[in-house]
């Protein structure tokens, strides 16, 4: 008599056993899945750092990467400023750092420029490789002119972030598609000069302060955002007035977006 209940499962017998068809196709997929797990790494080690101040993607990327037997990836510390960076970093000294561009006490080219002897260690070297949610072409060359390996946007996949992070371990260098044509116009181009004179005038705290008030951002909401005061806000701003020889915010905010800093 025929079973009322539901049809039974393709591969399992009616008493819930694994036919020898499923045993074989489940054991098939183990080896597969074991395959994919050890591929990951290739049986290859890599050190790394996380950077960035916002605790909950720290936490996404370690549960991503930091797997080890699986992606070969270590996690070995995290910082969420520029001097908890440069404290983690001399300490650990990792193969490879993960380095957002926008953080407080300087952002990711302080922590280039504060960590350039270890760069440039010639047995040792620590590397850098950007990882942002921004994909301005200012941020791509800063870091990769205060020496980044590369740079990848936060829409990376875990698998790619691993890849990536091997071969910058070998000395590669590695851009999110797009990007890597900032690079070029940027240093490749002899139509157009490498550098910015007015913008690198300015410091990298007071660049962050005029990228946020251009879109629009009122002092307190820039002091909240950099963790800093309204008053040295106020002080950042008359800065970049008296560098760029402009007199509002209004001006300010035009100079910025004829560069697409905004």
């Amino acid at each position: 008599m025929s079973d009322t209940n539901g049809p039974v499962e393709s591969g399992s017998s009616a008493g819930g056993e694994e036919t020898p068809s499923a045993a074989a196709a489940s054991g098939e997929a183990a080896n597969v899945a074991g395959s994919a797990a050890v591929g990951a790494g290739g049986g290859r080690h890599a050190r790394v750092v996380l950077v960035d101040d916002h605790r909950m993607f720290r936490t996404g990327v370690q549960a991503e990467i930091g797997q080890t037997e699986r992606t070969g990836v270590e996690v070995v510390g995290e910082a969420a400023d520029v001097d908890q960076a440069v404290t983690v970093i001399t300490a650990t000294r990792p193969e490879v750092v993960l380095l957002d561009v926008h953080l407080p006490g300087g952002g990711g080219v302080e922590v280039l420029r504060r960590c350039a002897p270890l760069m440039g260690d010639a047995e040792q070297p620590v590397r850098f490789l950007a990882l942002s949610v921004s994909d301005a072409a200012e941020d791509v060359i800063g870091v990769i002119r205060g020496g980044a390996r590369g740079y990848v946007t936060k829409t990376i996949t875990g698998a790619d972030l691993v890849d990536s992070i091997f071969r910058v371990q070998d000395g590669d260098a590695v851009f999110s598609p797009r990007l890597a044509g900032f690079v070029l116009d940027a240093f490749a181009s002899t139509d157009a000069p490498p550098v910015d004179e007015d913008l690198d005038r300015l410091t990298q705290r007071e660049r962050e302060v005029l990228r946020l008030i251009a879109r629009g951002y009122a002092y307190k909401e820039i002091a909240k955002q950099l963790f800093i005061s309204v008053k040295t806000v106020e002080s950042h701003v008359s800065a970049v007035l008296r560098k760029l020889q402009l007199s509002n915010r209004h001006e300010l905010t035009r100079w910025a977006t004829a560069r697409r800093l905004v």
